[in-house]
């Protein structure tokens, strides 16, 4: 591990000390041989003073079992009919898989604790149809789950949820992770599954806001892999239930658990319930994020090469595009008031947010910032991007007689020979 690495990771610790992660993990992926890798990661987490709860599923499981024993299971997730026999499949699945992740949880000094903290109540009878061993949660016993997780102890919730007269219900695990990121307060639930995270038209979906999601789901989940509609469908929920973060990950990626929870690109897919992305003025704790966001574009001849010194007299210029409170890009606009024109300069996308449409934001937002402003006219000046302002921007060729005579100096004394570009603000001021 690189230093810088752990320098991305302290960023996000303030943020998540003594917070609580739901980390829902699909039956598949605990028998899996990186399982032992995301059993490490959550040891990291807890290291961490991060609040962990396991819940997992049990359907893989359920089904191989049902073959061996050439017993008919009448439903797999929790969701269908769950008759007798299907039901002790999922006693035995459940008994199997619990034991392995104690295990495992033990492997890495972790305290541990089965739980019975899901109360739930029969599904009934839908469309005359009875649902039978099917339990759905009726509430989650809270004070049992922050004892255990107030000494350090990680709770490890079954696809099970029991009544009040000792009865057991096979429980869908992803409802289950939503009651329980509900009632704990949590900050973030992950499904850990086998699939890289929700597809939309056959791309991964990187972020998602939750209204679009909404949206989404409510065509019937059009273009969505139908394996994974039941997490998508969870997600959704959980963010409209105040969950800030909902993440989908690949659980056969190795330290796919910690490249989601501590970078702002992730592995997988994230759904945001409230304002992940802004664009906001520089301040001066942010002069080295530029300096650094910068620098190799600076080094390749794409941007000018500027000071701390430049950028700090100049910093009243820059704006800062954040991703969940860390600067992925920027831009600046440089006013010349007795022109009453603007240019637009140190527009920069970090590579691992590149083809998102970042840079044609902070471009937007440059242009939108300059006509409040009163301008009647942008520039800006580019070695290699220029065909990106043409078409992205609408600015055109421009000549030496468009610069400000103070911005003609400097470029004459630079020898970059950027190519200059305008673009005329109509209905400006």
């Amino acid at each position: 591990m690189k230093l810088t690495d752990l320098r991305g990771i302290l960023q996000y610790i303030p943020q998540f000390r003594e917070k609580t992660f739901i980390i829902a993990v699909d039956g598949v992926i605990v028998t899996d041989e990186n399982f032992a890798n995301i059993l490490l990661d959550v040891a990291v987490l807890r290291s961490l003073n991060i609040r962990v709860v396991l819940v997992h599923g049990a359907s893989a499981q359920i089904g191989a079992l049902a073959e061996k024993n050439g017993v008919q299971a009448s439903n797999l997730d929790g969701t269908g009919v769950t008759d007798a026999a299907t039901l002790q499949l999922a006693l035995d699945a459940a008994n199997r898989l619990m034991h392995e992740i104690l295990e495992g949880l033990s492997a890495n000094d972790l305290r541990a604790a089965c739980t019975n903290a899901v109360i739930a109540h029969p599904l009934g009878i839908i469309h005359g149809v009875d649902h039978l061993f099917t339990g759905k949660v009726e509430r989650i016993d809270t004070e049992l789950l922050q004892t255990l997780l107030n000494q350090g102890i990680v709770p490890v919730v079954p696809p099970l949820g029991f009544d009040g007269d000792g009865r057991t219900y096979r429980t869908n695990s992803d409802s289950i992770a939503l009651a329980l990121a509900e009632a704990l307060k949590a900050i973030k639930l992950i499904f850990i599954t086998a699939h890289d995270g929700l597809v939309f038209n056959d791309e991964l979906i990187r972020q998602m806001l939750v209204g679009d999601l909404q949206k989404l789901i409510q065509s019937a989940g059009w273009g969505l892999v139908s394996e994974m509609f039941s997490k998508a469908q969870h997600a959704a929920a959980a963010c409209a239930a105040g969950v800030q973060r909902v993440h989908i990950i690949n659980g056969r990626e190795d330290e796919g658990l910690l490249a989601e929870v501590f970078s702002n690109e992730g592995i997988g897919t994230l759904i945001y319930a409230n304002e992940y992305e802004q664009i906001r003025p520089a301040k001066k704790k942010d002069i080295r994020a530029i300096q650094i966001l910068t620098k190799k574009a600076m080094e390749a001849g794409e941007l000018v090469r500027r000071t701390r010194a430049d950028i700090e007299k100049s910093l009243t210029d820059y704006y800062i595009f954040e991703i969940d409170k860390n600067p992925v890009a920027c831009v600046a606009l440089h006013v010349y008031p007795v022109q009453q024109w603007g240019e637009v300069a140190s527009l920069y996308v970090d590579p691992s947010h590149e083809n998102q449409g970042i840079g044609r934001k902070l471009l937007q937002f440059a242009e939108n910032k300059a006509r409040e402003t009163g301008l009647t006219e942008l520039i800006t000046l580019s070695t290699q991007a220029f065909n990106y302002f043409q078409s992205k921007g609408g600015f055109t060729d421009g000549t030496l007689d468009d610069l400000p005579p103070d911005r003609r100096e400097k470029y004459d004394q630079n020898g970059r020979n950027s190519k200059i570009l305008v673009k005329k603000l109509t209905g400006a001021g």
